[in-house]
């Protein structure tokens, strides 16, 4: 079907200027940010008093490397599928103005000069868990997305290494403060990708993908694991000041933050429109930002 798809498809010839913003795309930009977010937190909070700035330009730089070759690999693997859909069909590979070899080529190129980076700059550990995360989301998370509505659980788990991989940059080694960051990266993802897979439950149906919304067109089993996730988060989002990572400050900030993203998926349990995921969806867009800033200023004293 690919390759049908690939030979009934013109291939447009863009502009150099168009073609870069095309690898660009492939990158997904905001996605990469997130990463690199979440990974600076993680290096500053596992970080010793001194901030060890070339480390953590390594690693960032590493680091989005692997985060880009990581989404090109994504749009490569699913380019038929985002044809089907509206809300990707624009993108460089189903629009027709890219080979897939070349993007291909491109997200692999990338991939390995950024796990070898941060192999040779930060250390093997970082590496292995950059490793981790692009085989992990490419391999197993992307084709689960049209087998099992567990692909979102499963999809969790290379969108929470980022801040675990730059606690270990900065440490060299795990600990708690960085598997308590995993934990808390790993749940509040559960309610924010449900949340956009019930606004896009058609796009989603229409490009083949099993997401709980899909499946569950009344909404009651997508709800209740909502708001499950938001109830575990709560006290998980508490416990980088049991761990000594942050203070009080922190604590009471996260309760507060946690107890109105509860609140907002409380409507989604008991009638599930799209107004409802909306709401959730922009309370859990301000809910990480907000937390991880509360969390890196209220600092407790670093190891070191």
């Amino acid at each position: 079907m690919s390759v049908l798809n690939e030979a009934a498809r013109p291939l447009v010839r863009p502009s150099a200027r168009v073609r870069l913003g095309d690898f660009f795309e492939l990158t997904k930009p905001r996605v990469t940010t997130l990463v690199l977010i979440t990974t600076l937190v993680g290096f500053y909070l596992g970080s010793s008093r001194s901030l060890d700035i070339v480390l953590l330009l390594n690693t960032l730089l590493g680091t989005a490397l692997v985060a880009a070759g990581t989404s090109a690999l994504n749009q490569y693997v699913e380019r038929d599928q985002d044809g089907l859909m509206h809300r990707t069909r624009g993108r460089p590979l189903p629009a027709g103005r890219m080979e897939p070899m070349h993007a291909l080529l491109f997200a692999l190129g990338i991939s390995a000069a950024g796990l070898l980076h941060l192999a040779l700059t930060v250390n093997l550990l970082t590496a292995g868990l950059a490793a981790l995360t692009l085989s992990s989301y490419v391999l197993v998370y992307t084709p689960l997305k049209r087998v099992s509505s567990l692909c979102t659980l499963v999809g969790a788990i290379p969108g929470a290494l980022p801040p675990l991989g730059g606690w270990t940059a900065a440490q060299g080694e795990i600990a708690a403060g960085g598997i308590v960051l995993f934990a808390i990266l790993f749940v509040w993802q559960l309610p924010h990708s449900l949340s956009i897979a019930i606004l896009y439950r058609d796009d989603y149906a229409r490009g083949g993908f099993r997401l709980l919304p899909v499946v569950d067109p009344a909404g009651g089993s997508t709800g209740r694991q909502i708001l499950a996730h938001c109830l575990v988060l709560l006290p998980l989002s508490l416990m980088p000041s049991m761990v000594d990572v942050s203070g009080e400050v922190y604590f009471y900030g996260a309760l507060a933050l946690g107890i109105v993203l509860t609140a907002c998926a409380v409507p989604i349990v008991l009638n599930p429109t799209a107004r409802a995921a909306r709401r959730l969806l922009l309370a859990s867009v301000i809910y990480l930002p907000v937390l991880l800033c509360l969390m890196a200023l209220d600092r407790t004293a670093p190891p070191g």
